[in-house]
């Protein structure tokens, strides 16, 4: 299964650093927050044409749902891909920006219930669809250091659950992108 995942992103990942050629190629990291969560991860942001990009992220997800999902206690991780696409209002891929994005999770939730009076508990492996739209402002530091705050708005979405079900639904993250970008877009 893993091996099936990780030709899924390069191929992704070959198709995202091949299409556009006369784009903006931004390599960052990326983290974002939520209210019961932490993503890191490393982002691929390739131009195609004068205001748009495509990006790929691989990161790493660190849950910590408290007793805000369906169980009293529920913490876990999970690896997993964000597709992208980002549309500016300035030719030059900087200033403001609104996109779309999807990411897959794969988690590994363990939980608890009963946390007073006898503890029960277990684990759950779930595979997580959550689409959401960004905005956020690029900037230009120098003529290759590339900062961009964002803030998303979405929804989870648990698609397959082994185990026991655990908490999903709107999500709201806080992101920030620190990078390097390796051509630029031609006036």
């Amino acid at each position: 299964m893993k091996v099936k995942h990780c030709l899924t992103i390069g191929l992704l990942l070959a198709a995202i650093s091949s299409y556009g050629q006369s784009g903006v190629f931004d390599l960052s990291f990326e983290g974002q927050i939520y209210p019961t969560g932490l993503i890191p991860g490393v982002r691929l942001e390739r131009g195609i044409g004068k205001k748009s990009a495509l990006h790929l992220r691989l990161g790493y997800q660190i849950i910590d749902h408290r007793d805000q999902g369906k169980h009293a206690d529920e913490t876990g991780t999970g690896y997993g891909f964000t597709l992208g696409y980002k549309r500016y209002f300035n030719h030059k891929s900087r200033a403001l920006h609104v996109g779309l994005r999807n990411d897959v999770w794969f988690n590994k939730i363990d939980w608890k219930n009963g946390l007073l009076h006898g503890e029960v508990g277990g684990t759950a492996k779930i595979t997580v669809l959550q689409p959401t739209a960004e905005a956020g402002w690029t900037f230009l530091l120098g003529e290759k250091t590339v900062l961009a705050p964002t803030l998303a708005l979405g929804y989870e979405i648990n698609v397959k659950t082994k185990g026991e079900p655990t908490g999903e639904g709107a999500i709201v993250l806080v992101g920030i992108q620190l990078g390097h970008r390796f051509e630029g877009l031609k006036d």
